[in-house]
Parts: C-alpha cells; sequence; structure tokens
C-alpha cells in the first residue's frame, strides 16, 4: 500500500507544529524522519495514525483520505507503535499482543485459531514467544517495546508507522529489529534518532526542522556533513560502511 502525506500542516494550542509537509513513502518501501528534538517528528506520525487531524492536508492510503474512512477500517491497515507507550497494563504478554486482533473482531468475542496463530507468530518474530504468559508490567524497557511491536504486527498492517521502534532496546535487538522490518517489506514510516540505524535500513529519508522538511532522499543523498551541521549543529565524517558499503556517520564528540 502506497501511503501519501500531502500539504499536510498541524496545530497544537494554536501554534503550527507542522507546515506544508509532503511525502510519499511507496508500496513497501521503509521511510524514515529524522531531525532534532521538537523537528515535528512525532507530531507528523500521529496523523497518519489518527491520533490528530491535520489542520490543513490530507493523509493518502493508495491515493484514498486516511480521514474518510471508518476508524475499524484503518486499523486493519495502520498498525502504530507510538512513542508514548504505557507500563501498566495488568494483562499478560499474550493479552497485549491480542489486542493487535481488536480490528478483526466483534464486541466481546474471544479469541479464536486465527487469532492465536497470528499473536504466537508476531511473538515469535520479536523473540518473546517463550514470555507469552508473563505480566506486561513487570517486563524491562526493551521487552516491552518488542511486545508492543509484536501487538502491531498482529494487527496485519499494511502500513506501519514507528516512533523510535529502537528505543530501549540493546545493540544486538536493535540490529534483530532493523532486520525484522526490512524482511516484513510493509510500508514503513518510521522517526529514528539514530541516524546511522536510519542509513542501515530506510530506502529514503525526509529531514524534519522547525516543522518542515528541508532534505529527501536515499540516505547517501541527505545525510551529508554539511546538512547534518545545519540541522543538528554536530561536526561530522560521512564514510562508507567498512561492512555493508552503505552511509557510516562518525560524530566529533569533542566540539560543539
Amino acid at each position: 500500500m502506497r501511503l501519501g502525506i500531502e500539504a499536510v500542516s498541524v496545530e497544537l494550542a494554536g501554534n503550527r507544529v507542522v507546515s506544508d509537509v509532503g511525502l510519499l513513502v511507496e508500496e513497501g518501501e521503509i521511510a524514515g524522519l529524522v531531525g532534532p528534538n521538537g523537528s515535528g517528528k512525532s507530531t507528523l506520525l500521529r496523523t497518519v495514525y489518527r491520533h490528530l487531524r491535520p489542520a490543513a492536508g490530507r493523509v493518502l492510503l493508495d491515493g484514498d483520505s486516511l480521514w474518510s474512512q471508518p476508524p475499524a477500517a484503518t486499523a486493519r491497515v495502520v498498525a502504530a507503535l507510538p512513542q508514548e507507550r504505557s507500563a501498566e497494563f495488568e494483562l499478560t504478554v499474550a493479552e497485549v499482543v491480542s489486542m493487535g486482533r481488536t480490528p478483526y473482531k466483534t464486541a466481546f468475542a474471544r479469541d479464536d485459531e486465527r487469532d492465536r496463530e497470528v499473536v504466537g507468530s508476531a511473538l515469535r518474530q520479536v523473540g518473546l514467544e517463550g514470555l507469552a504468559r508473563r505480566s506486561f508490567s513487570g517486563l524491562s524497557g526493551g521487552e516491552r517495546q518488542r511486545v508492543l511491536l509484536a501487538r502491531a504486527l498482529a494487527q496485519e498492517p499494511r502500513v506501519l508507522v514507528l516512533d523510535e521502534p529502537t528505543n530501549h532496546l540493546d545493540v544486538r535487538h536493535q540490529v534483530e529489529l532493523l532486520s525484522l522490518l526490512r524482511r516484513q517489506g510493509t510500508t514503513t514510516l518510521a522517526a529514528l534518532h539514530d541516524l546511522n540505524a536510519a542509513a542501515a535500513v530506510c530506502d529514503r529519508l525526509h529531514v524534519l526542522c522547525g516543522g518542515r522538511i528541508v532534505a529527501s532522499g536515499a540516505p547517501a543523498d541527505v545525510l551529508t556533513s554539511s546538512l547534518l551541521a545545519e540541522v543538528f549543529g554536530v561536526r561530522t565524517e560521512v564514510v562508507t560502511h567498512p561492512l555493508t558499503g552503505g552511509v557510516l556517520i562518525a560524530f566529533d564528540h569533542t566540539t560543539l
């Protein structure tokens, strides 16, 4: 499914925090949103998973307006891993992941065999099948993050919206998660703070600064030392990754 964001602006408390943003995520593509804190990444993502209605512009799924469709219908298409995540669920891991099946069920319907298969598959994909009966609230931050990703996968979405998906994850699980996203082949829009992770996994990057897109393109074209200095205010050297041949950003941590 193709995701389009067309001239979207968002206002919060009377202030415009996203201005005239347009981008396109082709079917099966992973697109990354990068930018400094407060640049509007999370706000823009909230318009895609229907948490915020744009003040102007449209969000399109295969050319149809997201906001013209019933919420239940879009919930069967778009799944989100938002940044605001409660750890207070008094549920088991399997029960939390089962929440991802809600768009497919009538009120008070119990899980059927298909639901249980999907939940089990989602837990296996994030490496947590052994924790299905554990209490969600008793997990570590990284484990909770992976459970919530499994919940999104259990929706069987055609579009994934991820806000800082590698938060709380150690290096191994970051690599596994990014590899999983690549294998999924699902149209994905993700906000990422880790620029090297963004360069490794994303087909295209969109750089937000002050609520506007200031650069878009392939990671090698976008992540230049001059742009990083302008947008993030840091000194860098962009080199070829010795293992993958992709982009690797070396940061100068001694000067600002």
